[in-house]
């Protein structure tokens, strides 16, 4: 995206990838039942294109709002998040896909005619990174709601590569002094070395060596944590984990055509029958595939496990060491397999779905052999989301300032995230119980 070109590219792929997840839908589960953690689907394009006029249009060309009766539904900070499914407050599916559809137009036409100066430039790839984060959320509310499977999605676990043996157990990352995150740069940062505030300014540490899992935890491993009990097993949790399965005792709910998930002794989309263990999978109910990755699990449910297991989860500086190795001195690696996204290596944009073994994917193996460090599942860590020194906000002041410090860390995208958002330095965060996105987990030994 570093020219007129490739951003009109993005920009037409990104607006495409959104309508289809719209009008594959129909009318009547655009209108999905309200939950905490989604929002409804015509609402999400609705923001987007607020996030299109807000940060791109106004401040690049001084342009008035579309409809400026409108502009507090669009946004999400004067908006309640339960008042996101009030219909008497929205326009029609129709008026507001028009909205979108004129926005996307203008901006199109604006990125065509004008000259791509930096701060344009910054602001314009910066507005089509948010709308494809809105994307990934629109893939989970689909696996929330228990609706179709995205358009692009086109990989059964049934047809997957068979596991790999000797892609398991731990690598050893040796000691050494590591390059975390993304320096600041020069003045033509925002063209070419793009980063969110939360990945900056970067630094180097030294690292003690360490032991991490070559793969993600798979449900045929956690599986294993569940039928010994560990969801009863208090000891294995802390005050926090205690505390969550306390809340969601009450939680579970189902009918007979829909069977029961959401209890306290399992993962929330798993359900036990004569047959075996079955997992939800949008609107699939599907024998559970030991080799995927387990998947919907909170970090606390990650955190039993390690103790239950004789491991942890790393820190979030050994995440990214263990999935670049940038060296001091060296040049920088955004990939664990070097400096050029390839969507080929990995499980994203909302097409595998992290229905392939933990041990495939060998392209998009880490320089110490981890597999899978980018997409497939975004990753728990056991650090809280803080601002590392010398931050600073960029021009979303609300990027990471409201998440810093409650939330923890998760690192590496997913299967539902746009392969053109993610790097190795990219930092998510999500609250120790959110279970609702595509989110896993790897293990660090404890010596």
């Amino acid at each position: 995206m570093d020219d007129k070109e490739t951003l009109l590219l993005a920009l037409d792929d990104t607006q495409k990838r959104m309508r289809a997840l719209i009008d594959t839908l129909g009318e009547e589960r655009l209108n999905a039942p309200y939950h905490p953690g989604v929002n409804p689907p015509v609402w999400e394009a609705g923001h987007c294109a607020f996030f299109y006029e807000t940060f791109v249009r106004k401040p690049l060309d001084g342009v008035g709002s579309y409809d400026p009766t409108m502009d507090e539904i669009w946004d999400s900070f004067h908006l309640d998040h339960e008042d996101r499914w009030n219909p008497d407050l929205f326009p029609s599916m129709a008026q507001t896909l028009a909205y979108a559809e004129a926005i996307y137009r203008a901006v199109r036409e604006r990125i065509e005619q004008q000259p791509l100066t930096d701060e344009a430039h910054y602001l314009i790839k910066y507005a089509i990174f948010h709308q494809n984060m809105h994307i990934e959320s629109m893939i989970w509310c689909r696996q929330t709601e228990g609706y179709p499977a995205p358009p692009a999605a086109r990989l059964d676990p049934r047809e997957a590569p068979a596991a790999d043996p000797e892609a398991t157990g731990d690598a050893l990352v040796p000691a050494g002094r590591y390059r975390i995150g993304m320096p600041k740069g020069s003045p033509d940062y925002a063209r070419h070395d793009f980063a969110f505030d939360n990945e900056k300014p970067g630094f180097e540490v030294e690292v003690p060596a360490f032991r991490i899992s070559r793969t993600l935890v798979s449900n045929g491993e956690f599986r294993r944590f569940v039928e010994d009990g560990g969801y009863r097993r208090r000891e294995l949790w802390s005050q926090g984990g205690r505390k969550w399965l306390d809340t969601e005792r009450d939680l579970a709910f189902g009918t007979a055509e829909s069977p029961r998930i959401g209890t306290q002794t399992h993962p929330y989309y798993w359900h036990r029958t004569p047959n075996g263990w079955e997992e939800r999978h949008f609107d699939q109910w599907r024998p559970l595939p030991e080799d995927c990755p387990v998947k919907h699990v909170t970090y606390w449910e990650a955190e039993a496990y390690c103790r239950w297991a004789g491991r942890r989860l790393p820190t979030e500086i050994e995440w990214e060491v263990a999935a670049l190795g940038n060296r001091s001195g060296q040049p920088l690696r955004r990939y664990p397999w070097g400096d050029e996204m390839d969507p080929t290596r990995v499980d994203m944009d909302g097409i595998g779905l992290a229905s392939q073994p933990v041990t495939a994917l060998p392209q998009g193996e880490s320089p110490f052999g981890c597999r899978q460090m980018q997409g497939t599942l975004w990753e728990w860590t056991s650090d809280q989301f803080l601002p590392y020194d010398g931050f600073a906000v960029d021009m979303y002041v609300f990027m990471s300032t409201l998440q810093f410090g409650s939330h923890k860390v998760t690192r590496g995208g997913s299967c539902a995230t746009s392969s053109r958002l993610i790097r190795g330095t990219y930092r998510q965060a999500y609250m120790p119980d959110r279970s609702d996105a595509f989110v896993g987990f790897r293990t660090c030994a404890n010596d």
